[in-house]
């Protein structure tokens, strides 16, 4: 266990490491207005830091800087987020209502606002639709036997689509047709919507006999939703890396740059928080990608009237600033989480 100085020492190295890229002396510690112990007492303490895994030397005449232990330590034990840098979270809200007007523009926004707030990469996925339920079903009929399906489904997710309305079907039976889906099929998940439109929905249609075909044809261009294994992901500041001076080599940043390229990849990364509540911190190889082991990513849940809906992430240096960050991330996630749910009800 460290005493209470190691923690002095620990911490203001890694918030000066955090601030200048550059390996942190003893006597920049010591010459810190707020510390009172000399350098040669902080060379000791650093070295029995370094001796314990915390720090690390690059140099033999350099300073020190934290290694992925002593980023976790100042992560779990040091960080106080309430001390990080104060921002509006109404300010953050009113931002986002001013660019954006559709749920899924909101999703995709946050990506470049996280970015912006944070000065690192952003990485949002989007609601996924693999469990999700249909919540209501809406038919606005146009000219020329053409209508706008709408679908909405419990996750906030909507879809719209052109449809052609067949010969066969009476614009007077639109309405009490939407009603029977709606009767039917609200509650039933995506995946499923096709199978219980052939069983219950057909099996009532009947009723109907001479418009039964021409229905079944518009239910089954309704129903025809994008493919629930299938999630969004948007990025904000994938550039915003190369201000970093860890990345400023090909063979470091080819590879992140690949990696942002790789959808699945990120979804799986990402996704691995999506049902954990609060603030998820991984640091350097508690990443399960290699292409990550030299970074740190935060994420967090955003959600639909309290239901996990998707994850909001930072890709940035094991050499964060972490207050901060976690300050923004868990604005964002509250306020994202309100306007979602807003909009969806």
């Amino acid at each position: 266990m460290l005493t209470d100085r190691q923690k002095i020492i620990l911490q203001i190295l890694v918030d000066d490491y955090i601030l200048t890229a550059e390996p942190v002396g003893s006597r920049t510690i010591s010459k810190r207005p707020d510390v009172s112990i000399s350098p040669a007492t902080i060379r000791n303490e650093m070295a029995d830091l370094e001796e314990m895994g915390y720090l690390e030397q690059p140099h033999t005449s350099a300073g020190r800087i934290p290694s992925q232990k002593g980023y976790r330590f100042y992560v779990d034990h040091l960080l106080r987020p309430s001390e990080a840098p104060d921002y509006d979270p109404h300010d953050l809200r009113v931002e986002i209502l001013q660019k954006i007007d559709q749920m899924e523009q909101v999703v995709q926004q946050s990506a470049t606002i996280l970015s912006s707030l944070t000065n690192y990469t952003a990485i949002v996925l989007g609601p996924k639709v693999m469990t999700t339920k249909l919540r209501q079903i809406q038919l606005v009929p146009l000219l020329d036997r053409k209508a706008v399906a709408i679908i909405v489904m419990d996750n906030g997710h909507v879809e719209n689509r052109m449809v052609t309305i067949p010969d066969g079907v009476e614009v007077e039976s639109i309405t009490r047709f939407i009603e029977l889906l709606n009767r039917k099929l609200v509650g039933v998940p995506v995946p499923e919507l096709k199978a219980r439109l052939h069983s219950e929905i057909a099996n009532e249609l009947q009723r109907y006999s001479q418009q039964f075909e021409s229905a079944m044809l518009l239910f089954d261009q309704m129903t025809e939703v994008q493919d629930p294994e299938q999630s969004k992901v948007y990025l904000g500041g994938t550039t915003k890396i190369l201000n970093q001076p860890e990345f400023r080599t090909v063979e470091k940043l080819k590879p992140l740059l690949d990696m942002f390229e790789q959808t699945d990849d990120l979804i799986r990364l990402i996704d691995l928080a999506h049902h954990k509540p609060g603030i998820q911190i991984r640091i350097g190889a508690e990443n399960d990608h290699e292409t990550f082991h030299n970074c740190s990513l935060i994420t967090a849940t955003y959600t639909i009237e309290g239901k996990p809906v998707g994850t909001i992430g930072v890709v940035g240096p094991t050499r964060m600033d972490y207050a901060r960050t976690i300050a923004v991330m868990q604005g964002l996630a509250n306020n994202l989480s309100v306007l979602l749910t807003h909009l969806y009800k």
